[in-house]
């Protein structure tokens, strides 16, 4: 071969290598761009992933979405939902804060909604950035299975198996109760109320119904431990020691 077709080749050579090239690092560098692309979408969609199986099984986000609680619980609060609470042999005590779902005691049927609108509104809740499910409940435990609760004592206090309570958590200027009540709390049932009573359909506005306004113990989601949210609020909901003097239904002490 003569020297001449050697250089000729070597020359026409050199730009496909280096279009091969060009083309290899474009390529990898595509690749490289993609995966960074990518990755905080993954990481994002693991951490929401994260949250939404947290929120599931041990504790829950929980927005307020009314006064009924207040002041102890204001619009707009998130608490914190322990669901590990009741579920170790644990249940429900009086002067717990909960939420619960009311379906066949506070409501009797669940509402209509487009399935996509409520995929979106339960992811947000469970998130706590969306308002709860209307079949969703947050009130303070006031009488447990066997307890006979009624209203009112000659000062306008709720009684508890005969034991006057002095409420201290209600809304400033609340009575106990303007309805006069007396039931007793079916075993496995649970006697709610909302802290501001003025503003609460609780146990009391379902007397007439299903189920007489109790809420069963299976249908409890969970029992609200902190406020989260908003800073100026943050603090543990502690049991009030109002109930640790009532008596059990059978003489001993609750």
């Amino acid at each position: 071969m003569p020297p001449d077709a050697s250089i000729k080749e070597t020359q026409e050579g050199g730009p496909q290598r280096r279009r091969s090239w060009i083309r290899r690092f474009g390529s990898w560098l595509g690749a490289g761009v993609s995966a960074l692309w990518h990755r905080p979408v993954l990481l994002l969609a693991a951490c929401v992933a994260f949250v939404l199986l947290l929120s599931a099984f041990v504790v829950q986000p929980f927005l307020i979405p009314s006064s009924s609680m207040e002041n102890t619980l204001r619009i707009g609060d998130r608490v914190l939902v322990n669901k590990l609470a009741y579920r170790f042999g644990d249940e429900p005590r009086r002067g717990d804060v909960i939420v619960f779902d009311g379906t066949g005691s506070f409501r009797q049927s669940e509402p209509g909604e487009n399935p996509v609108t409520g995929l979106i509104r339960g992811t947000g809740a469970a998130l706590g950035l969306a308002e709860p499910a209307a079949t969703d409940y947050i009130k303070r435990v006031i009488g447990v299975g066997g307890d006979r609760v009624t209203c009112c004592d000659k000062r306008g206090r709720i009684k508890v198996n005969g034991e006057p309570v002095d409420e201290d958590y209600l809304f400033p200027g609340d009575a106990p109760s303007s309805d006069a009540f007396d039931i007793v709390v079916p075993e496995g049932k649970l006697w709610v109320m909302g802290d501001h009573r003025g503003r609460s359909r609780d146990s009391r506005d379902h007397l007439g119904e299903p189920g007489g306004g109790t809420v069963p113990v299976g249908q409890v989601i969970g029992r609200a431990d902190w406020i989260a949210w908003p800073v100026g609020h943050w603090t543990a909901l502690h049991r009030p020691p109002a109930f640790d003097g009532i008596p059990g239904a059978a003489g001993s002490h609750g």
